[in-house]
């Protein structure tokens, strides 16, 4: 069967995006086709100004449409807590639980020596500047409990001890709702381990 050929392209690229094989991707593409022409203008429009209207924020490394990012800019944040990060979608997960006010600061990635990523590939000397100039009490490390973030949390850690400061991370355990009999036994020794008081 012949398929023309700006709906081959148009699966193609859509093929290219994390999560979207070639059927979801056909899909998709027809879906915009029979869209109406509003529509897709408005889509069109909103992935080009992902491009041309986002930049990262001077300060934290978060997504911004100015200099400094909406985060940043709220005075209502407490200034004095720094959040520490992978990469964006850890932001926005966060934020989505409205239980963190302190400000943030993105690392673009975690030390892989394997993969060519070390502190130079990081930044990690943007964050010690970060000390001089602002009045800094406790950074918190949230990065991912794998080999990589472990790593990073570690060499984060000792890196600012001589500043002072409370350094903490994020709890690690069981998720709510969740069934201990199927949770592995990391998670469940972290859980053991981070208990807390009632």
């Amino acid at each position: 069967m012949q398929i023309a050929e700006p709906l081959i392209v148009a699966i193609e690229e859509l093929s290219k995006l994390p999560g979207i094989g070639k059927k979801t991707a056909q899909r998709l593409a027809l879906h915009i086709l029979k869209s109406d022409k509003e529509s897709v203008d408005s889509f069109v429009k909103a992935i080009e100004e992902l491009k041309t209207k986002l930049r990262f924020c001077l300060r934290c490394y978060n997504l911004s449409v100015e200099d400094l990012c909406e985060i940043c800019k709220n005075q209502k944040r407490d200034k004095s807590i720094i959040c520490i990060v992978e990469d964006v979608n850890d932001v926005l997960a966060i934020e989505k639980t409205n239980e963190y006010n302190g400000l943030y600061h993105v690392l673009g990635g975690v030390l892989s020596p394997l993969s060519g990523i070390g502190a130079d590939s990081l930044k990690i000397k943007e964050l010690i500047k970060r000390f001089e100039t602002e009045e800094i009490r406790e950074i918190i490390l949230a990065l991912n409990p794998d080999t990589e973030g472990e790593a990073t949390t570690l060499y984060l850690a000792k890196l600012v001890k001589p500043f002072g400061v409370k350094v903490s991370r994020i709890a690690r355990g069981l998720p709510i709702g969740g069934d201990i009999e199927f949770a592995d036994e990391a998670t469940i020794g972290r859980a053991v381990i981070g208990r807390i008081e009632l």
